[in-house]
């Protein structure tokens, strides 16, 4: 019987292909394991290595070793501390019931071998069919079938690989493609026979050019590589290709942020949150720029993420840059992107903005005070134009995206200062948001601290249900300069300080907060000209509170227009002020 040696540069176009396309280490032996082809480190003519070889060898069946160096195949190999491999397939060429060779796939990549386990069936399916199509080649070479079977093995492989080919010859007429191809030309007649243009973008992503393919009124930007082809003494060319949108959708995956963001979230029940759940929800479906102004911790994000989800743009991206957190001389390049060899120091990749990243959807601009002018010239353009390009590149992208930016700076302050473009600032304010500090919302500190408590019960052992009320009173009678950030590192403080009982108790109160309320009711008891030697300040927090507003209902009156001048003294919503005189039988 003949050898596989004699169908070897019909094995080797294969082994080429299948490489190419599956970046992996493909490796084809007869029976004596001596290497046939392939590519990889391993010479021709080399007796091939791997214990998952010898198993196949011995049962006759595919080996697959998932873990080398740890499997029961691998113990007393001679290679072992050497060996480099992430994965290793080995299955046998049959004919007749006898091996006339090991087709083999081997991964140095554990990238590529996570993508080989997500889909294990269809690739040991694949190594399979391969082996067996080799063994048919083998068959139909003795019968003189040879241009039959090579059609059959070139169209079986692309087929199974998840990218577009086309197959052109020197007029640039199709002589065939795969299905993936005809899937996203979309032709209703095929593409066989039809003209192809491949017009080079001169831009790189991914190590790979983009083209834009055009068949017919067909036009698709994609990645894609050309490859010669020889074809029974006809020189042909193989294009693969990519989807675009297939690769941005990919990337976005690794990129964006993702964490979702309704009005349930947006807790609060103050007027203020009402009437901003309210205006979120009216905005929402927009298209239109929207800036959210206010103190730092007040939730600025938390309103973005929420115009997001409640917008027909919540299953797109929602990208977020800082743009107070990245150098200037880096900002550039992280909103708008580059390609390969742009600059020193450039990825050789090339790299897609946060601006094509949120295409389709959303692009949050935090902490924009902080962008420096020659940069907000590029975003107002941005703005009005709705296109994009890339640093180093020509090719024009256009945005279908909504911005949303933020900010704890006064713009209009900026603006007098010659820091702030003011035509950006009013392309942004087209929707203000101007979010108030927890300070002067106080019907919403103990919701929010309510529900911090339930978040860290879930990511702490303690499980907390009860409020000490001398805490609560604390807690609405503090400042809060750092607004929500603040309220949510004083609750993570006092979990941590709290022991087994299910109550948060006043004994884990920061020092700060104590100190704020005796500060706070000296400054309130001088502005109603009230002495202060008159109230001991060693009594219960409560006392203090019972008196002040005694002396000023005294002081001011009972009316409405008093109890408004009472409340607005003491910092509080005139609905608390009343709940405290019920309290305390006024």
């Amino acid at each position: 019987m003949t050898s596989l040696l004699v169908i070897k540069n019909e094995l080797t176009k294969y082994a080429k292909t299948i490489s190419k396309l599956f970046s992996m280490d493909v490796g084809i032996c007869d029976k004596n394991l001596i290497r046939i082809t392939g590519s990889g480190p391993q010479k021709i003519g080399e007796k091939i290595r791997g214990r998952a070889n010898k198993k196949t060898l011995e049962t006759k069946e595919t080996t697959v070793i998932l873990n080398p160096r740890e499997d029961e195949i691998c113990i007393g190999c001679s290679e072992k501390d050497s060996c480099l491999e992430c994965l290793e397939i080995s299955t046998p060429i049959k004919y007749e019931g006898k091996i006339i060779g090991l087709i083999s796939l081997v991964s140095f990549d554990s990238k590529q071998k996570e993508r080989v386990l997500e889909n294990l069936k269809n690739y040991l399916d694949f190594v399979e069919q391969m082996a067996e199509l080799i063994s048919v080649r083998f068959i139909e070479y003795n019968e003189n079938l040879e241009k039959t079977e090579r059609e059959n093995i070139l169209s079986t492989i692309l087929n199974i690989i998840q990218k577009g080919v086309l197959r052109f010859n020197e007029n640039n007429t199709i002589t065939s493609s795969n299905n993936f191809a005809l899937k996203k030309i979309d032709l209703e007649k095929g593409v066989i026979g039809k003209k192809i243009e491949i017009i080079s973008q001169n831009d790189y992503l991914m190590e790979q050019e983009i083209f834009k393919l055009r068949i017919e009124k067909k036009e698709l930007d994609v990645l894609g590589t050309i490859l010669p082809f020889e074809s029974f003494g006809k020189n042909e060319k193989i294009f693969i290709f990519d989807d675009m949108n297939k690769v941005n959708d990919g990337i976005r995956e690794l990129i964006e942020t993702s964490n979702s963001v309704s009005l349930k979230d947006i807790i609060g029940e103050s007027e203020f949150t009402q009437k901003l759940k309210e205006r979120i929800r009216h905005v929402a479906p927009s298209k239109s720029t929207a800036l959210i102004t206010g103190e730092s911790g007040t939730g600025k994000e938390l309103v973005a993420r929420a115009l997001h989800y409640h917008s027909d743009r919540r299953n797109a991206p929602f990208v977020v840059i800082n743009c107070a957190a990245i150098p200037e001389s880096l900002l550039e390049s992280e909103l708008f992107g580059y390609v390969k060899g742009a600059f020193t120091g450039a990825d050789k990749n090339g790299r897609m903005g946060k601006f094509e990243l949120a295409n389709g959807g959303v692009i949050f601009l935090d902490e924009i005070g902080d962008m420096p002018l020659y940069l907000q010239a590029k975003i107002l353009r941005v703005i009005q134009e709705r296109k994009v390009t890339r640093i180093g590149s020509n090719r024009v992208i256009d945005l279908d995206i909504r911005i949303i930016a933020a900010t704890n700076v006064n713009l209009e302050k900026k603006i007098e200062e010659k820091e702030f473009r003011e035509d950006l600032y009013y392309r942004l304010k087209v929707i203000p948001f101007e979010m108030m500090p927890l300070r002067e919302r106080k019907e919403d500190i103990l919701p929010i601290a309510k529900k911090l408590i339930k978040k860290y019960n879930k990511v702490t052992s303690k499980y907390i249900n009860f409020v000490d009320i001398d805490v609560e009173k604390i807690f609405l009678n503090y400042d809060w300069p750092g607004n929500i950030r603040e309220l949510e590192n004083v609750v993570e403080f006092m979990f941590n300080l709290s022991d087994d009982t299910d109550i948060l108790s006043i004994s884990t109160i920061p020092d700060k907060l104590f100190e704020n309320k005796i500060e706070e009711k000296k400054n309130n008891l001088s502005n109603l000209d009230i002495r202060i030697e008159e109230i001991d300040f060693l009594d219960d927090f409560e006392n203090i509170e019972k008196e002040y507003i005694k002396k000023a209902l005294k002081l001011y009156g009972e009316n409405t227009e008093a109890k408004k001048k009472i409340a607005e003294k003491m910092n509080i919503g005139l609905t608390t002020l009343y709940r405290k005189i019920q309290k305390y039988n006024f």
